[in-house]
């Protein structure tokens, strides 16, 4: 039942609301947990810490340097599987896994992704314009800006970067593109440079425009959207559901989604239906959404943009009640 440890100290230190989102776990020492986005572990190193004997944590990421990472984690207790956790319900499955006692997800790309120039995440290095979180399959970023089309460029970068210089960036980037191919992150920050004049104090002008290509490019938003009903489906009564967004889109979706599945089924206004006959929401909201302290923000300013959300599932499919 060991641990290896030997990362630990740097997955800690990566690991943006580390303690906060464990706790809203509340980790029963023989429950059975779900790390929905590994990626070097710092959450799921902590939960098996908490976890006793008899207990069980699946660990998932699409992106096959965390798995490798997962890898070097020996114990009987844990499991790793290569799977983004839009196939929750599939990986439970093949575990023969019906229901879960939490789930957590920690949205967005990682620390390690970011400062891994070869990936291509970052503006900060000059390397191959990549951005997959599975590096093993999909179009490249310089693949997809090779071909896209201008009007549907433009409306990826506004709607998933919320760059009001969208339109300018996208026809920048088409003229740029047939001049030379668009292979690199430098590449890609210059052109956009020259068209973002303005920009908030110490934040790079391509900031947006790369957000927003790597979130449609790696289907962020979709598939947060398809977890979230998978993963209330997954817990057992009172078990908990924590989602750590790093983005205002992520943020909301979560968000209503959540509020939503607090309410309840929705009834026309007027209808002559009593409050106790209507079917009960399936989650109750556990606090307020939490961000990180200013202290944790000073160490890693990543966690600046955290949001921490928690929702307990309540009640069973037969049950009148239950909170909310």
């Amino acid at each position: 039942m060991s641990v290896n440890l030997s990362h630990e100290a740097k997955a800690l230190h990566e690991t943006v609301l580390l303690h906060e989102a464990i706790e809203g776990l509340q980790i029963g020492p023989a429950g059975t947990y779900v790390d929905g986005t590994f990626g070097r572990g710092g959450h799921s190193r902590l939960i098996l810490q908490k976890l006793g004997a008899d207990g069980r944590l699946v660990a998932l990421d699409k992106d096959p340097a965390a798995v490798a990472a997962a890898q070097t984690i020996s114990d009987a207790r844990f499991r790793v599987v290569h799977s983004g956790f839009e196939h929750l319900q599939e990986v439970l499955r093949s575990l023969s896994l019906d229901k879960v006692d939490g789930v957590l997800l920690d949205l967005g790309v990682s620390s390690p992704q970011l400062d891994d120039a070869e990936r291509g995440f970052s503006f900060r290095f000059d390397a191959p314009l990549d951005m997959r979180m599975d590096t093993s399959s999909g179009q490249t970023a310089a693949e997809w800006l090779a071909t896209v089309d201008e009007g549907f460029l433009g409306e990826v970068i506004r709607d998933y970067g919320e760059e009001r210089f969208a339109k300018q960036i996208a026809g920048a980037l088409v003229a740029a593109r047939k001049e030379q191919a668009i292979l690199t992150t430098r590449q890609l920050g210059e052109v956009v440079a020259k068209v973002v004049r303005t920009r908030e104090p110490g934040k790079n002008p391509a900031t947006r425009t790369f957000q927003a290509i790597r979130i449609y490019l790696n289907r962020e938003l979709e598939e947060l959207a398809r977890v979230l009903p998978q993963c209330v489906d997954a817990l057992k009564p009172g078990g908990r559901l924590a989602v750590i967004s790093f983005h205002s889109l992520e943020d909301r979706i979560v968000k209503r989604f959540m509020r939503d599945m607090a309410h309840g089924d929705k009834m026309p206004a007027g209808l002559p239906i009593r409050a106790a006959d209507i079917p009960p929401g399936k989650l109750k909201l556990v606090g307020k959404a939490v961000r990180a302290a200013p202290e944790e923000v000073a160490l890693n300013p990543r966690a600046r943009s955290a949001v921490l959300r928690v929702a307990e599932r309540i009640g069973n499919e037969s049950a009148g009640g239950g909170g909310g």
